[in-house]
């Protein structure tokens, strides 16, 4: 195909406004697919995208288009993650096109990550194409929305297509506008070998299989390449493109996106954002915007039953074939025995990790509280990277800790700024400005420390806003806090899995919130247990879990009372024994207890 008659474009959304439906129309309309094949969300694979109605992983997939002039096209459509997690992935798949439809839904305007994911793509400097969809719906304001976006664009309200993707209308327009308003990709078919890896995923047959764009030179079968970021050298087996299963080609060239068969053992030699190169004749300039993916939460994983302990390390290596994202390292707890410490590129994306583990490799997980990555500067000038809230310093070792900080764009009905805000200062945020975009709504931006929105911010601002708000987060900088660690003593024994790290000034309230939610869970034994919140060496809450009491007394109906002190003592000192060997078994409950606390 002429490069001049290649396309390449990616959809973008905010999650349920209709990217996938739009998606399976294009296919439909060019045919890609037949009649058979055809279901909704036919990029959506993925069986938890399914059912979430959300795209979690990238599809890339080309379409043939005769124009009505009646000239042949190449649509290379790139379908996108929308949420924040993935945004690094997001910006990769946006460098490898020239194009992008930003769908708006008609009932619902502009959201959050609507705006996000258009920055980025305005960030790679991409040829805006602003469509309305689902113009059917009867809370549709498709007049109201097209101006909303035309002063967001600053583009002619009639260049701004309205679409229902649901009914199928409007497509052929969508289409068109593609071929005549994006621009063709550029390239030099002679240059050394450079081609832009989006995406890879792992098949058990041929290795790390990459999608890749190329940008320069051509990707041929039989030739040798490397990779930017790792220093391995492969022979490509079979390149082509995919149309939802691969089509094998002779040969990748400039403006193409397709995928490469080299027989790659790791997924982890096929980063996104890294080139592709020709061994031979290597090209002296690697592409822009490389970087290694960062996870930004942390959370210990551990099987319900100790014996379990090889599935989880089993399941946690397949799964991370699929996902470079996923990182983890082996741990071990008092309480839970050993497990693994498992980074995440944020809370969903740890969701997700979870659910998979549970359908697909059957593994029971007891998961600890997700926190942060801290920077932590000590007394001697050394700084230490803090994962585990166990591994902090001693405090007198300690001169700053520094946490993550994003600044947080939500959008909501402009009733309901009173609950935000009150939210966000509840939650340490720092008011950096407000914004009506019509009479209606609003966008706040605060500054919030990533800790305070981990655990359940989001749940408690669709609750405030009657599920009307849209968050969307970027991180910021690590900024330097009054931050503790909250341990809880279990009969003076730390338990490291209930350990957190959090600000002074929320310190005592939740060590006091926590010992009472577990004085309810722990199950009473035969002595008494106590339960202690203390930072540093200060306890800042108690509570006591009653013991049984067996009525030694019972039996004696008189006689002199030294009868009945010498059973009460007796009692008394076994139990005092039994308190100094016996152990306590805390059930999974009381660590589910610390993730919804505050519920």
């Amino acid at each position: 195909m002429r490069i001049d008659h290649i396309r390449n474009f990616c959809i973008v959304a905010h999650i349920d406004h209709g990217k996938s439906t739009l998606a399976d129309r294009l296919l439909e309309a060019t045919g890609a697919l037949d009649s058979r094949a055809m279901r909704e969300q036919v990029l959506d694979s993925n069986e938890l995208e399914r059912e979430r109605g959300i795209t979690i992983k990238l599809h890339a997939v080309r379409m043939d288009y005769v124009t009505r002039e009646g000239a042949n096209y190449e649509l290379n459509l790139i379908d996108t993650p929308g949420h924040v997690d993935f945004t690094y992935e997001v910006s990769r798949s946006l460098a490898a096109c020239e194009g992008a439809l930003l769908i708006v839904d008609a009932s619902q305007g502009i959201e959050a990550q609507t705006l996000s994911n258009l920055f980025l793509a305005m960030e790679a400097d991409l040829e805006i194409i602003p469509v309305l969809n689902k113009i059917d719906l009867p809370a549709a304001e498709p007049d109201k929305r097209r101006e909303e976006l035309s002063d967001l664009l600053g583009v002619d309200p009639e260049e701004i297509l309205a679409v229902s993707a649901k009914e199928g209308t409007g497509i052929d327009a969508i289409l068109e506008a593609v071929v005549s308003r994006i621009p063709p990709p550029e390239g030099d078919p002679e240059a050394p070998l450079r081609a832009l890896i989006f995406d890879s995923e792992y098949d058990k047959y041929l290795g790390a299989v990459p999608s890749v764009r190329v940008v320069d030179g051509r990707l041929r079968r039989g030739m040798h390449i490397s990779f930017g970021a790792a220093d391995e050298e492969y022979e490509v087996s079979e390149v082509g493109f995919q149309r939802l299963k691969r089509v094998p080609q002779d040969e990748l060239g400039p403006g193409d996106v397709g995928y490469v068969v080299a027989g790659i053992k790791e997924v982890s030699h096929t980063r996104v954002g890294d080139t592709v190169l020709d061994v031979e004749n290597p090209s002296p300039d690697l592409l822009p915007g490389y970087q290694e993916v960062r996870p930004m939460v942390f959370a210990g994983l551990y099987p319900t039953q100790s014996d379990d302990f090889e599935e989880l390390r089993e399941a946690l290596d397949r799964l991370s074939l699929n996902d470079a994202a996923l990182r983890f390292e082996p741990e071990s707890s008092a309480a839970l025995g050993f497990g693994f410490r498992c980074g995440f590129l944020g809370l969903l994306h740890m969701e997700i990790v979870q659910e998979r583990m549970a359908r697909e490799f059957g593994v029971e997980l007891i998961t600890t509280v997700p926190n942060v990555e801290y920077h932590v500067r000590l007394t001697s000038g050394e700084h230490v990277t803090v994962e585990n809230p166990t591994t902090l310093p001693d405090r007198g070792r300690i001169d700053s800790i520094s946490e993550p900080v994003v600044r947080a764009r939500i959008l909501c009905p402009a009733d309901y700024i009173g609950n935000v805000q009150k939210l966000c200062h509840d939650r340490r945020g720092i008011f950096r400005g407000m914004q009506y975009l019509d009479l209606r709504r609003v966008e706040l931006d605060y500054e919030l420390p990533l800790a305070e929105i981990v655990l359940d911010f989001y749940d408690k601002l669709k609750s405030g806003t009657r599920g009307y708000a849209a968050l969307d987060y970027e991180f910021l900088e690590y900024r330097a806090d009054d931050l503790v660690r909250l341990d809880i003593l279990l009969n003076g024994e730390a338990v490291d899995a209930f350990s957190i790290i959090l600000h002074r000034e929320k310190a005592e309230e939740y060590g006091r919130s926590l010992v009472k939610r577990l004085r309810e869970l722990i199950p009473r034994q035969q002595f008494e247990v106590a339960l202690q919140a203390t930072i540093g060496s200060r306890i800042v809450a108690r509570e006591s879990v009653r013991p049984y009491r067996k009525q030694v007394t019972a039996k004696c109906y008189g006689g002199d009372v030294s009868r009945k002190r010498k059973l009460l003592e007796r009692q008394k000192e076994g139990k005092r024994r039994m308190k100094q060997v016996g152990a306590v078994e805390i059930p999974q409950e009381a660590f589910l207890a610390v993730l919804s606390l505050g519920d």
